[in-house]
């Protein structure tokens, strides 16, 4: 769709579809330049629904033919809809037939090609590209599907459910027939076809039943899928342990594409994935990697109950599956990492994902609730907070009932919704029904303006001692900042888990005035009110207090703690996760400091201190000390000012990191050589903490080299680079030589390029590292522009242009943001050339500037004259139309 067909969805404005398809049966004739799809339904009207015409989405469809009950009947084409104006009253078959073109298909949404085979992507209205449809998550039918091809170009035929038959036909083609069983909406539906091979798997579940599980990918990509295998396994027999979701089909397929919009997609039974989440070999796949991959497989996996079994009524309630689901996966990882430290780790990666992408979405342009109001374009709305903050409200609700009854709860939304097309509200009153007189029951209607305002409440707390009476008093209080379209905000329920230390570091038993008796070392306080005040009574000394713990709420919290009692925190607390942000707040502090007034920044002692104490800490775990000595990002930095210079944040930061490479030298050059693994490759979490941390320590004694007058560590990190039995070392050596600009860097470059240039993704992270290096003298966006012109580089793959653009332009702020505006103009370029391809991915590269109107001068002026170059494109999508639109909306502000 282009301009002057842009219509505002609003959720209010909701209704009922005016027919139900209850069964589709589908036939494809698969053909690149024109594929012949058939569609058979049975169609019902909806009585309780106002007469009226059949309306059927589509979109680059030829018709051919369309038939009620065997006879032909009249249509017409309203923009993108086929209409049928007397659609009979009574049950009735609806046949369709038309042709579309996979070949011709750049956008990667419906039906289409890469590398010579057929896939599809259909959620969230893909399916309008492959035929008429009522193309609406709460339409729910039972598929079958017959799909024909060549047999030597497409040898493999799959589909959604299980398969029915398969066969020869005429001319050297076959065909195979599938059924699914459950009913779903078009969204779920997938195809592929192509020349592909499988690892196979056959598992029995607790249930008893036998189930074949089968990864496909292409050819070569065989010995990459073992990993996604596994973590296949461990997510069924996962769900089914701690949920009691068994597997429900007699087959579960997974299939890797290298063109793909998403990281992956939850069709009913045959998974598609990005090749990028689901392939790994030690050679070319980092720890992260493989970690992600983990996550990833049990996230759609997980989809199959939470999403599919019941879905959602509109897109509206996209988090309702997202949220609930991106909940699971980080619980699956946490236990899958084991002891309470590997756990705290999966924590903080998820709150620091969250804050450095989400924070930001919060309080830009494009802020929207977990459950927006309005749309122009659904794909806009597969953001961060739909997910990542979605899945916070979740936690928030087993935060509130506890584990038991929030699983209890869980249980009665199966009971009550398998089947059904429903809403948050269905969702959260299973939960509380669940848990009657539960702190969330008594709070429901408040607890639900998570779902209904935009924004990140911030929460003040401040604390007073009285010795006398030896009581401590603390009193929070909230505040929702304005986001577009919501000036005022009502207060949120925000659950606190806290606990109380002394300055020694010991923890403090809680009583809280009123209760009978002492509650523990941890309690959940609920901040309901915009201010509240809650009394400790028999507080021996005055305390440090710990607060949101495990990161309880997503919010921004202001304790107002001193660095000493932050020092008390990172020394003490049983919390891990407030133990990393006592010392990010810490670094943090300095930081901002030095940006308020302008000064050169200069560690203190007790910092550098402190930082040193977490190094050599000998209980500490290897993955927690990387995390705690890894200084807070620039774009997170950029969130904590009013008026943000890129080239300020970045000329600090790059100080710090200088510094506590050169205070802490002889402790890097400790911790590197103790942190070495030995033996054969494994991804578990204490040898991916270990690498971890090497490569920190390395990356830092690179850094001090040349200061230093050290050529030894550049030389033993080219030598690592060039020995590495693993991609996460090999990486990790190539990045300390590239981000320190030194002068092996180039020749390490072009070595790793000629050892995996037939890899893509390992090609993909060779783009994604230089436009990534941190900026000195326009060196890094010099080389970015030309890496364009690079023979492996194209737009037409998701993968390829977000290495290399996203890189640059979201992740690599004092890269892209210019004095002289050449990062814009480029952003500008990049956005309109991916626009006429691929919507999906240009608007995604828009969302760059969502917080333009924070910058400084001059790039706040050049941020917004490339935001109209963009806008004045007369064919722009809607994709991008209405991310530019909501930025420029943001002009009086500025």
């Amino acid at each position: 769709m282009r301009e002057g067909t842009a219509t505002l969805i609003r959720r209010e404005d909701y209704q009922a579809p005016a027919f139900w398809i209850r069964t589709v049966d589908l036939t494809f004739d698969l053909d690149p330049a024109k594929t012949l799809v058939t569609a058979k339904m049975a169609l019902e009207r909806n009585s309780a629904v106002a007469h009226g015409p059949l309306r059927l989405h589509g979109e680059a469809l030829n018709v051919l033919r369309v038939l009620i009950n065997g006879e032909s009947v009249s249509f017409r084409q309203d923009g993108n809809e086929l209409v049928i104006d007397n659609a009979p009253d009574a049950d009735f078959a609806l046949e369709l037939r038309n042709t579309c073109a996979p070949d011709k298909n750049t956008t990667l949404n419906g039906l289409y090609t890469s590398g010579g085979s057929f896939f599809t992507q259909c959620e969230a209205e893909g399916f309008r590209r492959i035929t008429y449809f009522l193309d609406r998550p709460d339409v729910m039918a039972v598929y079958t599907v017959l799909l024909r091809a060549d047999k030597a170009k497409y040898p493999v035929l799959l589909s959604n459910g299980n398969l029915l038959e398969s066969g020869e036909l005429p001319n050297g083609r076959h065909f195979a027939k599938w059924h699914d069983p459950f009913p779903k909406p078009s969204y779920l539906f997938a195809l592929v076809a192509g020349d592909l091979v499988a690892r196979e798997q056959r598992v029995r579940t607790r249930a008893g039943k036998d189930h074949l599980l089968q990864v496909y990918v292409r050819r070569g990509d065989l010995e990459k899928t073992e990993h996604a295998m596994n973590s296949l396994i461990a997510s069924i027999v996962w769900d089914e342990a701690r949920f009691n979701l068994p597997l429900d089909l007699e087959r579960f397929m997974i299939v890797g594409v290298s063109d793909f919009n998403m990281g992956a997609m939850e069709n009913k039974g045959l998974n598609i994935f990005n090749t990028s989440a689901l392939l790994a070999s030690p050679a070319t796949a980092t720890d992260a990697d493989f970690g992600r991959i983990e996550s990833i497989v049990a996230h759609e996996y997980f989809h199959n109950w939470t999403g599919n079994r019941v879905t959602c009524r509109d897109w509206f309630q996209l988090s309702l599956k997202e949220g609930l689901t991106v909940f699971r996966d980080q619980e699956f990882s946490m236990d899958m990492a084991g002891g309470a430290s590997a756990r705290a780790v999966c924590r903080i990666q998820d709150v620091r994902n969250l804050r450095s992408a989400q924070f930001p979405e919060d309080s830009g342009a494009m802020a929207h609730p977990v459950r927006p109001d309005s749309y122009v374009e659904i794909n806009n709305f597969y953001t961060t907070t739909i997910y990542e903050k979605g899945s916070e409200v979740v936690r928030m609700y087993q935060t509130l009932v506890g584990r038991a009854g929030f699983e209890a709860g869980l249980k009665l939304y199966f009971e009550r919704h398998d089947g059904q097309a429903v809403t948050c509200d269905d969702f959260a009153a299973a939960i509380a029904d669940a848990n009657p007189g539960s702190a969330l029951t008594t709070r429901l209607d408040a607890f639900k303006r998570w779902y209904s305002q935009a924004g990140t409440p911030h929460v003040q707390a401040r604390g007073a001692y009285d010795a006398a009476a030896q009581s401590y008093t603390l009193t929070l209080s909230q505040h929702s900042p304005a986001t577009p379209g919501q000036p005022d905000k009502l207060p949120q329920v925000i659950p606190v888990a806290m606990g109380l230390l002394s300055h020694e570091g010991q923890a403090l038993t809680l009583h809280l005035q009123g209760e009978a008796a002492a509650i523990g070392a941890e309690h959940v306080l609920v901040l309901e009110q915009p201010e509240q005040s809650f009394v400790f009574i028999n507080v021996a000394c005055a305390p440090v207090p710990s607060l949101l713990r495990g990161f309880s709420a997503p919010v921004i919290l202001d304790d107002g703690l001193s660095d000493a009692e932050l020092l008390v925190l990172l020394q003490h607390d049983s919390d891990a996760f407030n133990r990393w942000e006592a010392g990010q707040r810490l670094s943090l502090n300095r930081i901002l400091a030095a940006l308020r007034s302008g000064a050169a920044l200069q560690l203190d002692d007790a910092y550098l201190g402190a930082m040193r104490a977490v190094l050599r800490h000998p209980q500490l775990d290897a993955a927690f000390k990387e995390l705690a000595l890894t200084l807070p990002g620039e774009g997170y930095i950029a969130e904590q000012v009013e008026i943000v210079d890129p080239q300020a944040i970045h000329a600090v930061v790059e100080s710090a990191q200088k510094q506590m490479a050169a205070a802490l030298r002889e402790d890097w050059i400790a911790a590197f050589e103790a942190n070495q693994v030995m033996g054969g490759y494994t991804p578990d979490p204490v040898s991916s903490g270990k690498r971890a941390l090497a490569n920190l320590a390395l990356s830092m004694l690179v850094l001090e080299a040349p200061r230093a007058q050290d050529s030894v560590w550049p030389g033993r990190a080219y030598q690592r680079f060039k020995d590495a039995g693993n991609m996460t070392d090999r990486l990790g050596a190539l990045a300390a030589l590239v981000n320190a600009h030194a002068e092996l860097a180039d020749s390490a470059l072009d070595r790793f390029h000629e050892l995996f240039k037939d890899d893509p993704l390992v090609v993909d992270k060779w783009f994604a590292l230089q436009g990534r290096v941190p900026e000195q003298d326009g060196k890094t966006f010099a080389r970015v522009k030309q890496l364009t012109k690079h023979a492996d580089f194209t737009l037409k793959n998701p993968n390829r242009a977000r290495s290399l653009l996203f890189s640059l332009c979201m992740y690599n702020p004092a890269a892209f943001h210019r004095a002289d505006a050449a990062g814009y103009v480029f952003w500008a370029e990049q956005v309109l050339a991916l626009d006429a391809i691929n919507p999906q991915i240009a608007s995604r590269l828009a969302r760059v500037m969502d917080r333009w109107t924070t910058l400084a001068t001059p790039y706040r002026s050049a941020a917004l004259e490339a935001i109209r170059r963009v806008a004045a494109k007369a064919d722009l999508s809607n994709d991008v139309r209405e991310v530019i639109s909501r930025a420029l909306a943001s002009v009086t502000a500025a």
